[in-house]
């Protein structure tokens, strides 16, 4: 550009001048983009939410678990061995092992209508919420550590201390019948809460990393009760050479559905009712009160958190307490309303384990805890009926559970293979396109 065509200080370009003079509508399009249709937004949001992941992460697994059911089923490998002279055989051989395996996994965990009348029919769904009663207690308490940035895998010693606690006080103590409940629920939270709360204090005094601590507090809670169950006049039936504590008292046992009811043989009891007030009070906690919003705000940025005047370490050991005290309801339901003929050093069922896969797959949220942990317990139920009726075995069901932890810890996966947008991308609306010029002819 020339001496001559730059501007002087403080004057106007007459190209701008006459920019400034073409009315709105003869402006460039760029200048008017419309705003993104509203459908367009909702399904993007929907597209990009974290429920989606899970349910699409559920399909994945389920798909794998199609390819394993069929490529260990023997009349799938008998039919591919004369693939290319008769195909339609092993494409109706593999149809036949998953659709029955399956069907087998829905009889065994919500309605089978080969048992009769409803009552019985309706067995399976019980099953499944009396498997899924111990996961949810004890998913809320891996959950509630996750929202404070904390990871408490010691969920199997908090169970066994606190099974054994409730255990104690069930068979030792003589108490009218709602006492009696109360006061081993009570004891199964308190040992519980304490169990946890040694990580929790160690963790706030000395900075060791919680991991570390839980996971050395399990073999400690293990090889104790252990030891326990083999002493007697501890834990250990009286007149007995096993390691296997007395029955619990009548006074003490959650009562079933079926007790209530006084109809069928159902053994889902209290304990799924207390599962359910824990998840509202849970729910209350982390969302509504003001030590939820130390939860979350520690969780979030513990610096920021302390710099705001909330103590960091205090909502540390608050955390673990409240964490182990929903394990010990999970313990209470396993010693007062499943194994009610006595324990062993294995009461504890993995549960502890599944707690956290159940926590991965409710996205630490108390209501998404509440039902993966009731996918978990119809998982664990149709599994045995799966594994009874069909012949197939029950580690196929722990490589679905498997890779269901694993899509949910990699949402990205999900987002490649189903080709979703990421959460944070932004929508733009694509620009109208010009309308074509009109040629005037003379």
């Amino acid at each position: 550009m020339s001496d001559e065509q730059i501007p002087a200080k403080g004057q106007v370009p007459d190209e701008t001048v006459e920019a400034a003079q073409v009315p709105a509508e003869q402006r460039a399009p760029e200048a008017d983009v419309p705003p993104p249709p509203a459908a367009n937004r909702i399904l993007r949001e929907i597209a990009g939410s974290s429920w989606l992941i899970s349910l699409l992460a559920i399909v994945i697994a389920l798909l794998v678990g199609s390819v394993l059911i069929a490529a260990t089923d023997p009349d799938v490998q008998k039919a591919a061995g004369y693939f290319f002279s008769r195909p339609s055989d092993t494409f109706r051989a593999i149809w036949e092992s998953i659709s029955g395996a399956y069907t087998s996994l829905f009889q065994g965990a919500i309605y089978n209508p080969k048992r009769g009348d409803f009552v019985n029919a309706i067995k399976p769904l019980t099953e499944t919420l009396t498997f899924a009663t111990p996961l949810i207690a004890a998913g809320l308490g891996v959950a509630l550590t996750f929202r404070v940035g904390m990871f408490n895998i010691g969920g199997r010693g908090q169970i066994l201390i606190a099974a054994a606690a409730a255990g104690w006080v069930s068979w030792s103590i003589e108490l009218p019948a709602p006492l009696h409940i109360l006061l081993a629920t009570a004891a199964a939270l308190a040992g519980g809460a304490i169990w946890a709360g040694i990580a929790g204090v160690l963790k706030a005094r000395t900075g060791a990393h919680e991991v570390i601590l839980t996971i050395m507090l399990n073999y400690v809670a293990f090889y104790l009760i252990s030891f326990l169950l083999k002493t007697q006049g501890a834990l250990q039936a009286p007149g007995s050479n096993t390691p296997k504590s007395p029955p619990a008292l009548e006074s003490a046992v959650f009562p079933t559905l079926s007790d209530l009811l006084g109809v069928g043989s159902y053994r889902v009891h209290l304990g799924f009712i207390l599962a359910i007030l824990a998840t509202v009070w849970v729910w209350y906690l982390l969302n509504r009160s003001s030590m939820g919003f130390r939860f979350r705000a520690v969780g979030e940025n513990p610096r920021a958190a302390l710099t705001a005047g909330i103590s960091v370490k205090g909502t540390y050991v608050l955390a673990m307490l409240f964490s182990g005290a929903l394990l010990g309801l999970a313990g209470a339901s396993q010693v007062l309303g499943t194994t009610t003929t006595g324990f062993a050093a294995g009461v504890d069922a993995g549960i502890g384990f599944d707690a956290i896969t159940v926590a991965l797959l409710g996205r630490s949220r108390p209501w998404g805890v509440f039902f993966s942990g009731i996918l978990f317990g119809a998982l664990k139920a149709g599994g045995y009926t799966m594994q009874a009726g069909e012949g197939i075995p029950i580690d196929i069901v722990l490589v679905v559970q498997s890779v269901i932890v694993l899509l949910i810890a990699a949402p990205p996966l999900v987002r490649s293979i189903f080709r979703l947008p990421s959460p944070d991308a932004t929508v733009t609306a694509r620009a109208p396109k010009p309308a074509a010029e009109k040629v005037v002819t003379k």
